[in-house]
């Protein structure tokens, strides 16, 4: 039995084991590779991709890769991998999640598995939570698998043609964003042709912020609609009915559920109102439709927390990560009966075409491997749905951090009663304080408090000085800006 195949079997603590003693075998080839001339380094690529062609596998060149590639980052971008990084590269090559603490250097750790599995040729997706953090690592990175004669391709958000995206997942590694690749899937499969298609097949995925994405947004369809035609005059009526409806009275809801459900007497309200004699025999004008709209939007989304109004348009806040989703509209009528609820221009109705969700997508891969911080509370899902095993890596250094447990509190009031606290006390330490919440709508009333609070002193100070603050309520526009400033002495953003 190899000694791949004696970690695959192993145990989590005999697994760390088991990727540690790669650790001296890798080493043991850094004089001999130390000693290449750039073109000889180079020249390794063409080698591992004859031996590939001649019957080798991957796991067979893992050890020597994992030194070109590790030479190779050093020479060009000045950084030279860890042991402790090595380990974690080779538990994303067998497919788990490899559990890293914050500034361990994941992003390094990505290059090691990315360089071996590129050599195939067969394509490999690493996957970022956002198109800022996949355009930086494949310029980043990309230039050391470049250098190294692999190919890099990117896909973010964008006009971009089939012939220019066909051209990135053609390339040994593509940078991607979760939320592109499960939608560039969709459109491959709405293709009326195989030349139409961008995508190949889903081989190998590394996820960066694994837990996030596998399972935060697990249940997340990726929706493509298609246009259809609709009266908005329909909308902004029932936008208007819904105004005179009394919860409790004409409708129930069920927060929990995200249910609005309309009462006899609500019916018979809406009836009146409309002048018909029985709402429900109106199908041709799909009324109950309109209602149940119009009702939803009422009570189950709220302005600056479920969505905000941008220049006339309603756009949706990502729930988990309090970014703008620009481009995407709730379906079956219900972006519409926002629209109408806040008096903008109503846009036609879509109609869903393509869906699938991103556990869904991700389960495709033959190889799936993951990235994070906090895993281990994950595990048995991302085992059970995924057939992921998370292994912990040792930190390069002993920790001096110390990651405090989380406190809760009985409601929000409290809670945030005792952030502003905690920041007061480390404005008056002259720490700068960066701090993110899920909404807009939580960072408005953050910044109301503090403002009401006043940096340093006593709460019932009668002259209090203002907090040298970075206000921000949108996430997406305003973090390059934002992120510079919280680096500042003194200063809450």
């Amino acid at each position: 039995m190899g000694i791949f195949d004696r970690i695959l079997r192993a145990g989590e603590g005999r697994k760390v084991k088991a990727l540690a003693s790669l650790v001296p075998d890798i080493n043991a080839h850094e004089p001999e590779i130390s000693r290449l001339s750039d073109d000889g380094l180079r020249g390794k690529t063409v080698e591992f991709r004859n031996r590939l062609a001649n019957g080798e596998d991957l796991d067979d060149i893992l050890v020597e890769a994992f030194a070109v590639m590790r030479e190779a980052a050093d020479r060009v971008i000045g950084q030279r991998h860890y042991d402790e990084q090595l380990m974690g590269g080779a538990a994303l090559h067998l497919g788990w999640v490899a559990e890293m603490k914050t500034g361990e250097g994941k992003t390094l750790v990505s290059t090691l598995p990315a360089y071996l599995n590129g050599l195939s040729g067969r394509g490999l997706h690493i996957c970022t939570v956002n198109d800022y953090l996949a355009s930086r690592d494949a310029s980043w990175m990309g230039q050391i698998h470049r250098w190294l004669g692999l190919t890099v391709g990117l896909i973010v958000p964008g006009d971009f043609s089939s012939e220019h995206k066909r051209a990135q997942y053609a390339c040994d590694i593509t940078y991607a964003t979760n939320n592109e690749l499960g939608f560039d899937y969709l459109r491959d499969n709405m293709a009326m042709s195989l030349e139409d298609k961008v995508q190949r097949s889903p081989v190998y995925c590394i996820v960066d912020e694994v837990d996030s994405i596998l399972i935060d947004e697990a249940r997340t369809p990726l929706i493509i609609s298609g246009r259809v035609s609709e009266a908005a005059k329909l909308y902004y009526r029932f936008a208007s009915i819904a105004r005179g409806l009394k919860r409790d009275v004409h409708y129930d809801v069920d927060e929990e559920k995200r249910v609005v459900a309309p009462t006899e007497a609500g019916v018979h309200e809406v009836e009146r109102a409309l002048g018909v004699e029985n709402l429900y025999d109106e199908l041709t004008a799909n009324l109950v439709h309109h209602m149940q709209a119009a009702l939803r939007a009422k009570e189950l989304y709220k302005r600056d927390k479920d969505y905000i109004i941008h220049s006339g348009e309603v756009k949706i806040v990502d729930e988990f990560t309090g970014r703008i989703l620009d481009g995407r509209r709730w379906s079956e009528g219900l972006h519409q009966a926002v629209e109408a609820k806040e008096g903008v221009k109503i846009k036609e109705e879509n109609q869903t075409l393509a869906t699938v969700t991103l556990q869904n997508f991700f389960r495709l891969y033959e190889k799936l491997a993951g990235m994070t911080g906090t895993a281990q509370t994950e595990a048995a899902e991302l085992g059970g749905t995924y057939k992921l095993q998370v292994v912990p890596i040792p930190t390069h250094r002993p920790m001096i951090r110390i990651d405090q447990s989380d406190l809760i509190y009985k409601n929000e009031e409290a809670k945030f009663d005792a952030v502003v606290e905690d920041l007061a006390e480390r404005y008056d330490k002259g720490q700068p304080v960066l701090v993110g919440t899920i909404s807009v709508e939580k960072s408005e009333r953050l910044s109301r408090l503090l403002e009401k609070r006043g940096p340093g002193g006593s709460k019932r100070s009668p002259s209090r000085p203002t907090w040298p603050a970075a206000a921000s309520t949108s996430c997406s526009a305003a973090t390059p800006k934002v992120w510079p400033a919280a680096r500042s002495s003194a200063r809450v953003c």
